[in-house]
């Protein structure tokens, strides 16, 4: 026996309140925790690193459990017989929220969490399973236990690397994670002398080592006092907490190296997600919840997209029975980034690496397509789909961010930047001027410490129309549109200096200096092993001086039309028919990290309503009255922009009319316009 699984249902209620879907009829939720035996000399897992250093029940076996939750038909007949496993982006469940425009919740139960109900209108049953070992209980997250590799019974230790950036001042004391929400890897001792604290304000500045005497491992609480009852604090000594006495600040990036002890084995998280989706298709048993379902198709964004790529990368979508575990993925704004979790001491939690934040991470490594190519700097050849006997079919969609700050051009790209022809089996999709994040029900445009409004693209219904497409391809084989990327070979993917001399002259704008740049990386000898020298040495060529970025990859962007959008791609309605520039890059505001990219923020920048204010400010771009007559024209441009899509295979028809109501009075939800 390779793994086994056993599923322990602690709660079973209806959803929605008993609502009917349509023909798939009333819903209902079950959850509680999967219980894992995995053999560790099978050959299925022998690549989970330090898996030869768990700890054993009687039988041999490693053992681990997580949490899960599945909404289901409570007329299994009345299913599509298809599961939509939703990867939990840091225990989060974040499905409902893109394909059904509902709130987020981690505690979905309500008909309101089930939002306008596509997915239980066309008859999926959703599945959660924790599969990040770090994640500490919470908010109803999603929480995956796995064991603590020992040698031989001793803790076992190494170098770990924290960074600490905040957005508003965070106090004094920070857990060694740097995440609230995240498990943090003890100190092997706290005596400080193989420890050291940096600070700096850009990437490659020369970092200002803080004082021993400034920090310590600790943990300040506060109180009322016994006597007086006034505010009292303390200083708890800690292996897990770290107190700064001047404060954690915006502006800084902090970077802890301390020794840590007793990693755990994160690679489990992979092994998890596999017997758990091979066991709801394939179980045919009482035991299994979804008994009877046929196709599995997984779906993540961010952190779990790039989870998605590793999982397929790493020979996972085979099950220890050598079948196919996911016949579709569906990885969303991954950029070119696998995951930092098959690794000791690994910290799942962490981004992919953005220009500001979360720097010379393992995650994004070669390779990064789908295809076969070869890393120009190392030699090597390598691709992510290999396995075609257990590769799933891919949807890889990403928006205008990624290729700024995710180095997403990489997907589609070799490593020189040149075209990469993908495999039949995978369609790449850039959601055209969009960004990372798109909240479906947003209330205003927002600015928070990015110079200025975030990006407002509305893009949750290219989701659903994503996912019929690719039940149909599963299903039957019909083939869904072609891609849509920016291409070296007609132009609409350039280099930044040519993006520069193209995006418009806008008053008061300051574009970024560069796109979010891929530094080649040395994690040492062992990084074969899943053990990883921390910090890694940047690889310089014979001619770079020390000290600069190092040998790079070439990332390039989409190019952009006179009103700074992306030319190529699929452009959501919002983008046909605009009202701004919007775009996928947004530069911190002075005290921040001034004119570097704020994490995955892009830009939304209003059009001049009138001609007038175009002339006064000398803006470049036509104002939204000489497009527009009023909003009900507005309006009209939008739904010939939605059904354009309609008609091209990439939206549904039921939304052409959800994004002409949203259009109304220039929708006021995602646009400042005062005409």
């Amino acid at each position: 026996m390779a793994s086994h699984l056993s599923i322990r249902i602690d709660d079973r209620r209806p959803f929605a309140a008993g609502h009917r879907f349509g023909d798939s009829g009333a819903y209902e939720r079950l959850s509680g925790r999967v219980l894992f035996d995995v053999d560790p000399r099978a050959p299925a897992q022998a690549d989970v690193v330090d898996i030869d250093k768990a700890p054993r029940d009687p039988d041999g076996l490693v053992r681990f459990e997580a949490d899960f939750m599945i909404l289901r038909p409570t007329d299994p007949a009345s299913g599509n017989r298809r599961v939509l496993f939703d990867y939990g982006n840091r225990g989060n469940k974040r499905a409902l929220q893109f394909f059904n425009d509902a709130p987020h919740s981690n505690d979905p139960l309500t008909l309101a969490h089930a939002g306008n109900g596509f997915l239980m209108r066309r008859g999926y049953a959703v599945a959660w399973l924790a599969w990040e070992g770090d994640i500490l209980p919470g908010d109803d997250r999603l929480v995956l236990d796995v064991p603590v590799a020992t040698e031989n019974g001793a803790p076992i230790t190494g170098r770990v690397r924290t960074e600490i950036i905040v957005d508003a001042p965070a106090g004094s004391t920070i857990p060694l994670s740097g995440r609230v929400a995240a498990h943090s890897y003890p100190v092997a001792s706290r005596d400080k002398r193989d420890a050291v604290l940096t600070r700096r304000r850009y990437p490659y500045d020369e970092p200002e080592t803080i004082p021993v005497q400034d920090w310590d491992f600790a943990q300040q609480v506060s109180g009322s006092g016994a006597e007086s009852a006034a505010p009292e604090q303390a200083l708890l000594p800690s292996d897990s907490f770290i107190h700064y006495l001047a404060g954690f600040d915006p502006g800084w990036i902090h970077e802890l190296m301390y020794i840590a002890r007793d990693p755990k084995l994160m690679g489990l998280g992979h092994v998890a997600v596999r017997d758990f989706v091979s066991f709801l298709k394939y179980d045919a048993t009482g035991a299994n919840p979804l008994a009877g379902t046929r196709l599995a198709y997984g779906w993540g964004r961010s952190q779990t997209g790039r989870c998605l790529r590793d999982f397929v990368y790493r020979g996972y979508n085979a099950d220890a029975a050598g079948r196919r575990v996911f016949d579709g993925v569906m990885p969303h704004v991954a950029g070119a980034g696998r995951k930092w979790l098959n690794h000791r001491f690994a910290s799942p939690i962490v981004s992919g690496g953005q220009q500001y934040e979360d720097h010379f991470n393992i995650a994004d490594s070669f390779p990064f397509s789908y295809a076969r190519s070869v890393d120009h700097l190392t030699g090597r050849e390598d691709a992510i789909l290999k396995r075609p006997e257990t590769d799933p079919l891919v949807f890889h969609t990403q928006t205008a961010t990624e290729y700024w700050v995710r180095r997403g051009s990489l997907v589609h790209t070799d490593t020189q930047g040149r075209d990469l022809p993908q495999p039949e089996t995978v369609r790449v999709y850039c959601w055209a001027s969009s960004q990372h994040s798109a909240n479906p029900l947003l209330k205003a445009p927002a600015r928070g410490i990015g110079q200025n409004f975030s990006n407002t693209v509305a893009t949750s219904m290219l989701f659903r129309r994503m996912l019929d497409a690719m039940d149909r391809w599963a299903t039957d084989g019909t083939p869904p549109p072609p891609s849509r990327v920016p291409c070296r070979a007609d132009g609409t993917l350039v280099d930044h200096a040519t993006w520069r001399g193209q995006f418009p002259a806008i008053p008061g704008v300051m574009p970024l200096a560069e796109a979010n740049a891929l530094p080649l990386l040395d994690f040492g000898p062992e990084v074969e092993r899943g053990i990883l020298r921390e910090p890694p040495v940047v690889v310089h060529g014979r001619n770079d001086p020390a000290g600069g970025p190092g040998l790079r990859y070439t990332v390039l962007v989409p190019s952009v039309d006179a009103d700074g959008n992306d030319v190529a791609g699929v452009r959501a309605p919002m983008v046909g028919a605009p009202l701004g520039t919007y775009t996928g890059w947004n530069p911190r505001a002075r005290g921040y990290g001034h004119g570097v990219q704020w994490r995955f923020e892009g830009s939304y920048i209003p059009f001049p309503d009138t001609v007038s204010e175009r002339v006064a400010t000398g803006d470049p771009r036509r104002a939204v009255l000489e497009r527009y007559a009023d909003w009900q024209a507005y309006v009209v441009a939008i739904t010939q922009a939605a059904r354009e899509l309609v008609e091209q295979g990439l939206m549904l028809d039921e939304d052409v009319e959800r994004c002409a109501a949203e259009a109304e009075r220039w929708n006021p939800a995602r646009h400042v316009v005062g005409v």
